[in-house]
């Protein structure tokens, strides 16, 4: 009979939360987190690629209905990252013990920041994000952005490594999506907010894998998803009204061109993963799967006609392309979601 083996993460909480991370030993103050610790702590690059998730959403519930857009509505993209942030936070607070073996160089085992201060980090991020729904929508803001906060903190606390983890993450990025569309038509937003539910469902099942390995099968129906996700988004028609008729070519050629940048973005690592399905090309097709989101999401605003929103979507990919060309010129290592 083969041994049951250990799950890769037991939630373990310290009642009170004690701060367990090295301490000075000459006698100085604590140390303080720099600004470049605690940027590392909630994956401070990899905000661009949910701001994307509200502008997509506002673009397709905006799709053939002319929805007023008022100054406020700036802060849902604004409350989108603080949610997504506050979530990386929260994720290596409770992978803390786990990350003591595996990652040692993450902020809380290398005792730049401590257990409580990265709790703190999350806790206060979350609640801004909240906080700048509310300003932004009101009370149809906050009626998404409060479960859509439940999911972040239910999937680091609880779900992460339970068989629901991938799918408590899709919900998440789902639900973002209808963040950014509370201004306008919430089912306009619906085959967007799928869209990128089912790619996130797709990496997040990959990451699951980015220390022993994932399969063949596995990676191979992410590849598989990820075909006809860039399918289903070109093949489909604008939504009646949402474009003039003058429009309608430049909307579909544009939504075809945004769907095959996406697939490009992500769909190599995922097939070298699913013909060797290492630890490596597991990590790789991860961050590769978080890059592509910004290109789906200016699928899914080409599609719905909102070119002016693809064209600021296809800046922050060229910003977050920058970022990492830099990152990697200083020698750091690429963005994990686990």
């Amino acid at each position: 009979m083969k041994p049951v083996p250990e799950p890769r993460f037991r939630p373990h909480f310290d009642p009170p939360l004690r701060d367990d991370s090295p301490r000075p030993t000459s006698g100085g103050p604590a140390h303080r987190p720099s600004l470049g610790d605690l940027a590392e702590l909630v994956r401070a690059p990899a905000a661009l690629s949910v701001v994307g998730d509200s502008l997509a959403g506002l673009a397709a519930a905006r799709a053939g209905t002319p929805t007023a857009l008022r100054g406020r509505h700036v802060l849902l993209p604004v409350a989108s990252a603080c949610l997504y942030l506050g979530g990386m936070a929260l994720n290596d607070y409770a992978d803390r013990h786990l990350d003591a073996t595996e990652r040692p160089e993450r902020p809380i085992p290398s005792g730049r920041v401590t257990p409580r201060g990265a709790l703190l980090v999350g806790t206060a991020l979350t609640a801004g994000g909240i906080a700048a729904a509310g300003v932004a929508g009101g009370r149809r803001a906050l009626a998404v952005a409060v479960p859509l906060a439940a999911c972040v903190w239910t999937y680091d606390l609880v779900a992460k490594e339970h068989r629901t983890g991938p799918f408590v993450m899709a919900a998440c990025r789902g639900l973002d999506v209808l963040l950014g569309a509370t201004p306008g038509h919430l089912r306009s937003a619906l085959p967007a907010a799928a869209g990128l539910a089912a790619h996130t469902l797709g990496v997040t099942v990959l990451s699951r894998g980015e220390v022993h390995g994932t399969t063949t099968r596995l990676a191979g129906g992410v590849a598989a998803g990820t075909l006809a996700g860039a399918a289903a988004a070109a093949a489909t028609s604008p939504a009646a009204g949402s474009v003039t008729a003058g429009r309608r070519s430049a909307v579909r050629w544009t939504t075809v061109a945004a769907a095959g940048a996406y697939a490009a973005a992500c769909l190599p690592a995922q097939v070298r993963a699913a013909a060797t399905p290492t630890a490596a090309n597991a990590r790789t097709a991860t961050r590769s799967g978080i890059q592509a989101m910004v290109p789906l999401q200016a699928t899914w605003a080409a599609r719905s006609g909102g070119l002016g929103t693809t064209a600021l979507l296809a800046g922050v990919a060229g910003l977050g392309y920058g970022l990492r060309l830099l990152g990697r010129a200083r020698g750091r290592a690429g963005v994990s979601i686990t």
